[in-house]
């Protein structure tokens, strides 16, 4: 293969760049990560994880203006009510209004507006006075998780905290000790005898510490917290900076569910970051290799580019026919209370939750997905169940829009790329019109046309007044001033009629084998050499007084064009739609 002399194919002109990418050091010369027999790339997510969303504490700290406690209670009954079990509520410790956040729901949970199977999750440092203070915080609540962490790689070792190895074990433990001695002076009272704390531990910088050190300190914990199964602990193994490709944190997380100590008593548990823009691959690879736990906020906010999203993580399973376990069928109220609680806007384009997820302004993408949900209605039909229970299996739609809330009125929308199958979609879905196979080019070029000329999409409403001004032409050259058509006893049609063609005008009648062609024999008369080449007609709607929408593409004195009728009669609708022809042929 001819090369240049940077050594890279002729196909590919790239050349070095002026940034210093030398400063960066690649993640395998950081840290060693063992990758022995490695099974997750021939794993299946086949059951949910535990989500625990961390929105009120990692997305609260990461928001220009923190949630005070009413929004706080907000997000908090929104994700008591799509499902979530067990949710980050706070770091006590850190601020005033986290603490009365905490304490706000142990008022909650006595006055039952907190689910009984709810597990509040407190987030402290390892520091004894803040323990104390996050202990603190929780009294009253019949359950808990302490989640203890402190940054275990070694830049935070050397660079932050001053202290190796030894001495923030040291430290781990002093703290990990303590929090037993709290938990077990929590008082009691008869309406809530011995409150169930369980102990959550966190080595911050997961991704960047050697892994037989982060081995040796949760290892340790499980031992210290005497973990067992009625009482597991919950090691969380964060990529609190993303720093490498997925398959990395997924070799990461096997190589601790395969060591860990009592691994029946551990829930091994992953919280991604988004850095590097692989926090969803991330997290759908460390539960492949073992992770049971996930956590995530709601669209993804949290510091820089955000906590892995749990909405998409969620969906994505649901997508591959897996019980995500969290009810997201209203989708856009999910939306609209977190945009409310976080004063940020969620992007159109993000996974499932965005305005144009379900968008296609695409002529192809368009004319696949018409296709698409034709056949389906189709299907469910064949099946005898309801489209919403029919299998699900429409291009370009991962899943049906309607099993997230979502109608149909925007998946297809109109601007200048678009083609003839989305154009027709809407005149259908929105009016009624359902335009001919061959007819649909014709119209296509007119909405092309108009969107060039505007840059901006056409809407639904816009799209029928073109069809109108296009094809249901006023009668500006021909005038049918009056008619009548009768059948005779021999099977023939007789049209009668008043015709004005130009300044003439006069009586004209004609027959034919229909109506129609009845019609186009008196036009005849008129001197107007007519030839229908196609014809078709439908209702709108059911019912008696539905109206009727007739198409005729006929060819006047050599010229080929298409008009339309529209008419509670059908006949009228179709002598509407050869006169529109005659018209529309007339002036160009």
């Amino acid at each position: 293969m001819t090369t240049t002399s940077y050594d890279t194919p002729r196909w590919n002109p790239q050349r070095p760049g002026p940034m210093p990418h030398h400063r960066y050091r690649p993640f395998h010369e950081r840290v060693d990560v063992p990758a022995e027999d490695r099974s997750w790339p021939s794993a299946r997510i086949e059951r949910a994880p535990l989500w625990v969303p961390v929105d009120l504490r990692d997305g609260n700290q990461a928001l220009a203006e923190p949630m005070d406690t009413a929004r706080k209670r907000r997000f908090f009954d929104l994700l008591t009510r799509v499902g979530f079990k067990e949710i980050e509520v706070g770091y006590p410790s850190a601020s005033r209004t986290d603490f009365d956040f905490v304490r706000h729901l142990v008022h909650l949970v006595r006055t039952g507006a907190v689910p009984d199977d709810v597990t509040p999750v407190v987030f402290t440092p390892a520091r004894r006075d803040l323990i104390d203070r996050t202990f603190d915080s929780i009294e009253g609540l019949p359950r808990a998780v302490v989640h203890l962490y402190i940054p275990t790689s070694p830049v935070w070792r050397e660079v932050v905290l001053g202290r190796d190895r030894g001495q923030v074990w040291e430290t781990v433990r002093d703290a990990a000790a303590h929090m037993v001695r709290r938990a077990d002076a929590m008082p009691s009272t008869p309406s809530m005898p011995s409150p169930y704390i369980r102990f959550q531990f966190a080595p911050e910088t997961f991704n960047l510490t050697e892994p037989d050190y982060v081995l040796e300190l949760c290892d340790g914990l499980t031992e210290l917290w005497d973990a067992s199964p009625d009482r597991p602990v919950t090691h969380n193994l964060p990529a609190t900076v993303e720093i490498a490709t997925p398959n990395v944190y997924a070799d990461q997380i096997e190589y601790m569910h395969r060591h860990l100590a009592r691994r029946d008593s551990v829930i091994l548990s992953v919280h991604p970051h988004n850095d590097r823009g692989t926090g969803v691959a991330c997290a759908e690879l460390a539960v492949l290799a073992g992770a049971q736990r996930v956590e995530g906020c709601l669209f993804g906010n949290g510091e820089r580019t955000g906590n892995v999203d749990l909405v998409t993580l969620a969906l994505n399973l649901y997508a591959q026919g897996v019980d995500p376990m969290v009810d997201f069928s209203d989708l856009d109220g999910v939306r609209e209370t977190v945009e409310h609680c976080n004063r940020l806007p969620v992007h159109p384009r993000h996974p499932y939750g965005g305005d144009l997820v379900h968008t296609a302004f695409s002529g192809t993408h368009q004319d696949a997905i018409s296709k698409g949900l034709a056949h389906h209605a189709l299907t469910a039909a064949e099946l005898g169940v309801p489209a919403g229970r029919a299998p699900w299996a429409v291009p370009y739609l991962p899943i049906d829009p309607a099993d997230v809330g979502r109608t149909y009125e925007a998946v297809i929308r109109v601007n200048s790329q678009s083609g003839k199958g989305g154009v027709a979609y809407l005149l259908k879905t929105h009016h009624g019109v359902d335009l001919p196979e061959r007819m649909r080019p014709d119209f296509s070029r007119v909405v092309q046309k108009a969107t060039d000329a505007s840059g901006r999409e056409a809407t639904p409403k816009e799209l029928y007044e073109l069809f109108r001004a296009t094809y249901l032409l006023p009668e500006v050259d021909v005038l049918l001033h009056a008619w009548s058509t009768h059948r005779e006893a021999s099977g023939a049609h007789r049209f009668v009629c008043t015709l004005q063609v130009g300044d003439r005008s006069g009586d004209y009648e004609g027959t034919g084998n229909g109506p129609l062609s009845a019609f186009t024999d008196a036009l005849t008369g008129a001197g107007l050499r007519i030839d229908i080449l196609d014809f078709h007609e439908h209702a709108t709607t059911t019912g008696p007084d539905s109206a009727a929408v007739a198409y005729a593409q006929c060819r006047v004195d050599g010229i080929t064009r298409w008009g339309a009728g529209r008419d509670t009669s059908v006949l009228t609708a179709s002598v509407q739609a050869v006169l529109s022809a005659v018209n529309g042929a007339r002036a160009l």
